[in-house]
């Protein structure tokens, strides 16, 4: 797992700093962002994965005992009962590593806050105009 002393360049070097098995369910929330969010731009922000389209969408991080999936307050506002088994907090869902990955839910977070990018973007548009 990474430490202060590792450059992390890409995903791709972000996920091998992991043992196998979290490896593993990083790439499948990596799969699932990248074609939930096709337009989006990979990124290493705050030392993990991001995803930028229009602004921030989401970003995903490997612990422990679980991955952090950050996409922000509106989606876990609006997915509030598909996220009340896991943990959460204010931006931020944790997946334990002893469940299974959520990976629907996934997709629709991250659809969810691609059309809220969108949608502040063509408002921010229309207010220079």
């Amino acid at each position: 797992m990474i430490t202060k002393a590792v450059k992390i360049n890409d995903v791709d070097d972000y996920i091998a700093t992991f043992p196998k098995e979290i490896q593993k369910r990083l790439k499948e929330v990596r799969k699932v962002v990248i074609r939930s969010a096709p337009k989006a731009d990979e990124v290493i922000s705050y030392q993990m994965p991001g995803y930028k389209f229009h602004g921030m969408l989401v970003y995903f991080a490997g612990y422990k005992n679980h991955i952090g999936f950050y996409p922000g307050v509106e989606p876990l506002i609006k997915f509030k009962k598909e996220i009340s088994i896991y943990k959460s907090a204010k931006g931020s869902v944790q997946f334990p590593h002893d469940q299974p990955l959520p990976l629907k839910l996934i997709q629709r977070l991250t659809v969810f806050k691609v059309k809220e990018n969108l949608q502040k973007a063509k408002e921010k548009k229309k207010k220079k105009k």
